[in-house]
């Protein structure tokens, strides 16, 4: 069954799979170290669940078998990194929680809502309150800046709107430059220097640019600066969002063009 709200559960789960990192690591820090039971093999927040917990695969290619072993009372799973046809045939036999998070005051919301399908409403409560409070103290760039943000090399691809990256760079204050497009998609070099891109940011993940990977870029892109960013603190929306504003601020104070 999809749940459809947090009502939905009747009651706190004792055996939780969760099929995305980002809302593996919230389900640690909210104290759910015995209720968890299967994590992917992305899962690497907290390290230590990686050999304690059951690996049900990764977060496209869910190993059904397995979870059927772990018998969960709740899947968690999100709409972008899971295959809807997966987590369909889990919630054949099994609840499942579905986030789809876009930005900041989605990723809040799905914050309290686990908090209240496992039984941990007040700390979730406070997590998704310091979390925003942060937030509210970054000191956006001065000047509006052309950005591109890029989580692919081989093809180049970047991050348009209606992704929880956009929101975070309209959080510092740059100007993505491919915000009139949607999600995600394949760009050029010549994109890049027809919309002006004054700063390029090179993901650690899914691809992991490199330095090298600068050097390639700025014989293409002279008059861009480029940097490598912490794509965790751009793309995860659970309780590492508490780190992001500190990396975000540090960032902005790096750049000067």
């Amino acid at each position: 069954m999809i749940l459809t709200s947090v009502h939905d559960l009747q009651m706190p789960p004792r055996r939780v799979v969760s099929l995305v990192p980002s809302q593996t690591e919230l389900l640690w820090f909210l104290g759910l170290e015995n209720e968890v039971a299967g994590i992917t093999k992305f899962c690497v927040y907290p390290r230590e669940w990686l050999e304690k917990k059951t690996i049900i695969g990764g977060t496209k290619n869910i190993h059904l078998d397995r979870v059927k072993g772990l018998d969960p009372d709740l899947v968690i799973a999100n709409k972008e990194e899971n295959v809807k046809e997966q987590v369909e045939a889990l919630a054949e036999h099994y609840p499942v929680w579905v986030t789809d998070i876009n930005d900041l005051e989605e990723a809040l919301g799905m914050i309290r809502d686990v908090g209240q399908l496992t039984n941990r409403r007040i700390k979730a409560e406070q997590l998704a309150a310091a979390i925003n409070q942060s937030f509210s103290e970054i000191e956006k760039i001065a000047s509006l800046i052309n950005t591109a943000y890029l989580i692919w090399r081989k093809p180049l691809m970047a991050v348009g709107a209606n992704t929880f990256i956009h929101d975070m760079l309209l959080r510092c204050g740059f100007h993505n430059i491919f915000g009139s497009r949607s999600r995600y998609f394949n760009i050029t070099v010549e994109d890049l220097r027809q919309l002006n891109c004054q700063l390029l940011l090179l993901s650690s993940e899914p691809y992991p640019f490199k330095d090298l990977h600068i050097q390639e870029l700025q014989v293409l892109l002279p008059g861009t600066k480029i940097m490598l960013v912490d794509g965790e603190l751009f793309s995860w929306y659970g309780s590492r969002l508490l780190q992001s504003p500190k990396y975000f601020s540090r960032l902005i104070a790096e750049i000067k063009i």
